[in-house]
């Protein structure tokens, strides 16, 4: 069984292992690379959060900008592909209109940028997801360390302009060990206490392909930093490789120049098997575009994380 924990949000506490806690995915965005485009208006961002939680999200993370492979990242509003007031521009009417519809939904915010988690905690979040590890806003760990917020810290490996370019790395565990270490150092530095912070490996991020399975594989490793994990491999690109290569294998579909790896709208069934994965590997959480089925896939998950510690 998972090791429990106390995740301190401020004004309440979440529990953490008994069951897989699943946290949807409201991309703000013109450019996410699942679902871009689709809830950019408030209106329709704000239908899709309520959708979310009818399907049995925990929390709703929401973003304002896409961090896909090639996008500039900053906390300067003159450098980044999307400034903080753009950003804002984007998610906070919607943090409101979800919390003047459901004022009990837990909000995370998906940002790097202190700014931008500033105003959506004043807007009603209560969790900042922040995908650099507070490594690419100087001022994020001091803005964390002045609220009462609850923090995802997650290990990127250099920026998205970087990750076409980056070299094999053999021993990418344990990178993401020093790395997740450092993070959560960096937030003890700064007076963030330890009960308020869940760590994510960052599936994906500044990985490559095959690099996701050792790290999926491992998972469990990272329990011994002592602190709550979060899982978001939903409908990423290793998936949508794997799968396509078995359909291939079978015939059952053709790779092309302008389709080399199963499209996202496709990956469904194999980002399941990486949230069972994921659970059985020690998860807490997990992060999806898809609520409904992985609220199914990770209830079977637990049920058999139970039998396995009796």
């Amino acid at each position: 069984m998972r090791q429990l924990f106390t995740w301190n949000l401020g004004a309440r506490t979440l529990e953490l292992g008994r069951r897989t806690l699943v946290m949807g995915v409201v991309n703000v965005t013109p450019d996410s690379f699942f679902d871009g485009g689709q809830h950019l208006d408030p209106e329709r961002a704000l239908e899709r959060a309520l959708q979310l939680l009818a399907e049995g999200a925990d929390i709703l993370d929401l973003g304002g900008e896409s961090t896909r492979p090639g996008t500039t990242v900053s906390a300067a509003s003159n450098a980044a592909s999307v400034s903080p007031q753009q950003e804002q521009d984007r998610v906070l009417p919607v943090i409101e209109a979800v919390k003047r519809e459901r004022p009990d939904a837990l909000i995370s915010i998906d940002t790097y940028k202190s700014m931008t988690a500033r105003a959506a905690l004043e807007a009603g979040a209560e969790i900042v997801n922040d995908v650099s590890g507070l490594m690419w806003d100087p001022t994020m760990a001091g803005t964390l360390a002045g609220s009462c917020c609850g923090a995802v810290l997650m290990h990127t490996r250099g920026t998205p302009a970087e990750w076409n370019s980056l070299p094999p790395e053999p021993e990418l565990p344990a990178l993401v060990l020093r790395g997740l270490a450092n993070s959560a150092g960096l937030a003890a530095q700064a007076g963030i206490a330890r009960e308020r912070l869940v760590l994510d490996p960052g599936f994906g991020f500044g990985k490559r392909f095959d690099e996701n399975y050792p790290l999926l594989a491992h998972l469990d490793s990272f329990a011994q930093l002592g602190y709550p994990l979060l899982a978001g491999t939903s409908r990423k690109g290793f998936v949508g490789r794997t799968v396509a290569a078995r359909l291939a294998e079978l015939g059952l579909w053709q790779p092309t120049p302008e389709r080399p790896i199963l499209p996202v709208e496709e990956r469904l069934f194999g980002t399941l098997a990486t949230v069972v994965a994921a659970v059985l590997k020690g998860a807490h959480i997990v992060r999806v575009h898809d609520v409904r089925p992985a609220v199914e896939a990770s209830a079977v998950a637990d049920a058999v994380l139970q039998f396995s510690a009796s």
